[in-house]
């Protein structure tokens, strides 16, 4: 009797997925600067259809679920279509990235094995204060920080400018623009403050590391493997912006710091210096709980000290960038790449029924 094949729920949330609509070429084209990258045309909505088209291909039998901001949807959906596994890629809640450890709470609630990170490592990572104290614990260098819960006539420190100020709960770079690097006690009262105000939550103030930003991707979970270290290029970055990976520059193609941060992978670096930047990636995965994939992000200074920015759960797996750029260096395609993700959340599972599961 043949076994069934493993159901895998592609599960996302787009509260609003009717809001997007497609780029046209004629919107680029028209900017006052040359443009590097093609204009990504797809929807999130698409991009997940891709990921269940691809397990499919390597045999699984996958659908996607677009929670919209819904428990019941979701819960209703988990229990008819009763999936083995969920790919999990739901990153905010209600507007309110800190919930999303709650809803992989409730995968674990109803013994659903799930990709990625646990609640607790989500935890950890998305709370930025929390973050920079278990690396420090942990003696994985990072940049000197202090923190500012609320609006004062001044701000006392003892840090060298140029600063960096962001949110200190936000995720994907959001609060992160140009303005946020400041240089002197002026530009710093009024970048806390726009971020006391804007994102209502507390600001993070650290020491701007001057060098190179590499980005280390770890998979796996009883057993980790490093991937090829990729670097963001900043060497054709216009002199009216800084050397950072800012939320226009990750997400918006019409702006300038888009198409001035290319990706280098392979990053070349000396082997000394990847091999300390793959150990102490591989040591802050661990310290943060992360598990079957996530992304370290670092800066190389010019005295060719590490520095750990961020550690990233859950990282964008887009195909052709980021972490799967790197996945793809070490030989892997894409499908193969989601397929090994999914099989690490199987192995947690608890086996109650016969399934067959690729080889």
């Amino acid at each position: 009797m043949r076994r069934p094949k493993i159901k895998v729920a592609v599960v996302y949330n787009e509260a609003e997925p009717e809001m997007y609509k497609k780029t046209s070429d004629t919107e680029v084209k028209d900017l006052e600067f040359k443009t590097y990258f093609e204009v990504d045309k797809t929807t999130p909505m698409e991009e997940y259809d891709y990921v269940a088209k691809k397990l499919i291909s390597v045999g699984f039998n996958a659908y996607t679920l677009n929670i919209k901001d819904s428990l019941e949807l979701m819960l209703r959906n988990l229990k008819d279509e009763k999936p083995d596994v969920i790919f999990n890629f739901v990153e905010i809640y209600k507007d309110n990235p800190r919930l999303e450890m709650n809803v992989v709470g409730l995968f674990e609630l109803m013994e659903i094995p799930y990709t990625g990170a646990p609640a607790m490592g989500l935890a950890n990572c998305q709370n930025k204060i929390l973050a920079k104290r278990l690396l420090s614990s942990a003696v994985i260098r990072i940049p000197h920080f202090f923190i500012v819960y609320a609006i004062s006539a001044r701000y006392l420190h003892k840090l060298n400018y140029p600063l960096l100020v962001k949110p200190a709960f936000e995720d994907a770079s959001v609060g992160i623009e140009n303005e946020s690097i400041v240089n002197n006690g002026k530009q710093l009262k009024k970048r806390i403050e726009h971020v006391l105000k804007q994102y209502n939550q507390p600001a993070l103030v650290e020491e701007f590391i001057e060098g190179r930003e590499l980005n280390v991707a770890v998979m796996g979970d009883k057993r980790l493997r490093v991937l090829p270290i990729s670097e963001i290029d900043f060497s054709t970055m216009p002199d009216h912006l800084h050397n950072i990976v800012s939320y226009q520059a990750k997400w918006d193609p019409h702006h300038e710091s888009y198409h001035k941060t290319i990706p280098i992978c392979p990053a070349p670096l000396p082997k000394n210096i990847e091999k300390r930047a793959k150990e102490l990636a591989f040591k802050a995965f661990k310290v943060m709980g992360c598990r079957d994939y996530a992304r370290v992000d670092m800066r190389l200074s010019k005295e060719n000290k590490l520095y750990v920015l961020e550690v990233n759960p859950n990282p964008d797996i887009t195909e052709g960038a980021g972490f799967m750029r790197s996945a793809q260096h070490a030989g892997m395609t894409y499908a193969q790449a989601l397929k090994r993700i999914v099989k690490y959340a199987l192995g947690r599972r608890n086996v109650k029924k016969s399934v067959t599961v690729p080889a």
